[in-house]
């Protein structure tokens, strides 16, 4: 091949930035390394620290090219703007959410003074502006395009609605100086959507105007290098990963200091199509994010969310751990100090409850349900949302994880299934177990559009991992500082 052989993955997270050195001609993971992510002065100064880690650990200059993602300064934030709440917002937000950004804001119907006003107070960094499928209502998205127009401070805009009016709304963006592009219709008729060329703009729109709007270095290389937001780049690893492991299904969930995330990708049963009633189609990737189920900033939500569904008294469940009192006491510290890292056994065994619970939590939540219902015709399955039943792969990831023993992650990964199918969701039944301990999904999205070999190669070492007949991977050198919270 031609050009460099090695890359130099690196992922800016909003508490710690990951690196990952690849050989793209083989896929082999050579180095991986960890920093403090540099926000508070300058974030290329976190990746001039891995580099000299990385350097020292293989003896080669760090000359490699970079490929980055990010997720530092709160991410992506989306505002969803549509026609009706459960047709065209409700595919919105879904499409959004699998961009790798976080939905701050819905909004449905015209956008009047004070809805304008409202979503301009959650501060986003885009506005995802759907309505009406193709060849539908087209005055709901002229409107909402002359109040986005009018708006006084107005993000970009990704155009996914009528395509029968796109361009003329784009114009009516573009003379009031608003940066606009236009893509397919999110909701082209009812019952599909097309998620992947808003994906696209979306990612488009991140690089050229978010990134450099939040201020986050002052060095040129940084817009340069970053591609696109994590949560996108993981969820891109995802599917490559679904596609190297050959199993009906994958699911990642990444559990953070601020958010737990699931990851999917499953090919929903044709023969299910006609047990459910859903307006909007369940997409076969997706991605939700639990922004109540973080091990630091949003600990204590953890508990109350637990405690409301009986999670911490349910019969059956695996392990002992803090009792609820402690669980409280010890989450609002973790609030209070979202840095702290366990150093004592007592400390991580509260960090590895608060695992267990936001691991199940957000399952549930990501999966779909299924009930019985009795109608006239008698009774009848009724399925709504994803069903993870079938799924053959269960990932976890997250700092958390990455750094405790390798069986007792893989324990918080399976207690997060105990119990998990009652109340109907349709989570997964019995999955094999991965720890993603060396952070390679992003790294596998950051490689996949043009060195797709090493991107498989490189998602291989998951399966390898949880099947040990097919080779144990080599163990990339390590050039981690210190331990790793959250």
């Amino acid at each position: 091949m031609t050009g460099p052989t090695r890359i130099l993955c690196v992922d800016f997270g909003s508490t710690f930035t990951k690196a990952a050195l690849v050989d793209v001609s083989t896929g082999e993971l050579v180095a991986t390394g960890s920093r403090r992510t540099t926000i508070g002065t300058d974030l290329m100064e976190a990746l001039d620290l891995l580099r000299a880690d990385l350097a020292t650990v293989t003896g080669e200059e760090p000359t490699w090219p970079v490929r980055a993602c990010s997720s530092a300064g709160g991410g992506l934030r989306i505002a969803v703007v549509g026609n009706e709440r459960l047709v065209t917002v409700e595919a919105g937000e879904r499409v959004a959410t699998s961009s790798g950004g976080r939905v701050v804001h819905v909004a449905a119907g015209v956008l009047d003074p004070a809805a304008a006003t409202a979503m301009a107070a959650t501060a986003p960094d885009l506005v995802l502006l759907a309505g009406g499928t193709d060849g539908g209502n087209t005055a709901v998205l002229r409107a909402n395009a002359r109040a986005l127009a009018a708006a006084p401070s107005t993000a970009p805009v990704v155009v996914a609605g009528n395509a029968a009016c796109g361009a003329e709304v784009a114009g009516v963006l573009a003379d009031a100086g608003v940066a606009a592009v236009v893509t397919d219709n999110v909701l082209p008729r009812i019952g599909v959507v097309c998620p992947d060329p808003a994906r696209a703009a979306i990612r488009e729109m991140f690089v050229r105007h978010v990134i450099g709007g939040k201020h986050l270095s002052r060095r040129e290389e940084f817009a340069r290098f970053v591609v696109g937001a994590t949560p996108d780049l993981v969820l891109r690893g995802v599917e490559v990963l679904a596609r190297a492991c050959n199993v009906p299904g994958v699911v990642v969930v990444d559990v953070g200091g601020a958010t737990t995330d699931v990851h999917s990708v499953v090919e929903p049963d044709p023969e299910d199509a006609g047990l459910g009633r859903e307006v909007v189609a369940t997409l076969p990737v997706s991605r939700t994010v639990e922004g109540d189920l973080g091990l630091r900033w949003n600990a204590p939500e953890i508990v109350r969310a637990a405690v409301k569904a009986g999670l911490l008294d349910e019969a059956g469940e695996a392990g002992t751990g803090p009792d609820v009192t402690t669980l409280r006491a010890e989450a609002e510290r973790r609030k209070e100090d979202p840095g702290y890292v366990a150093t004592e056994q007592a400390d991580l065994d509260v960090d590895i409850r608060l695992a267990e619970l936001a691991v199940k939590l957000a399952l549930r939540r990501h999966a779909g349900r299924s009930q019985v219902v009795t109608g006239p015709a008698g009774p009848t399955v009724d399925r709504a949302g994803k069903d993870l039943r079938a799924v053959g792969l269960l990932v976890g990831s997250g700092g958390l994880l990455r750094h405790v023993d390798p069986v007792v992650a893989r324990r918080v990964v399976a207690t997060g299934l105990a119990g998990a199918g009652t109340h109907g969701r349709m989570v997964p039944e019995r999955p094999e177990l991965a720890v993603d301990r060396d952070y390679v999904l992003a790294a596998v999205g950051l490689l996949a559009p043009d060195h797709p070999g090493a991107a498989a190669a490189l998602a291989a070492r998951l399966a390898q991992a949880v099947r040990p007949e097919t080779g144990t991977p080599p163990s990339p050198v390590r050039a981690r500082r210190g331990k790793t919270g959250a």
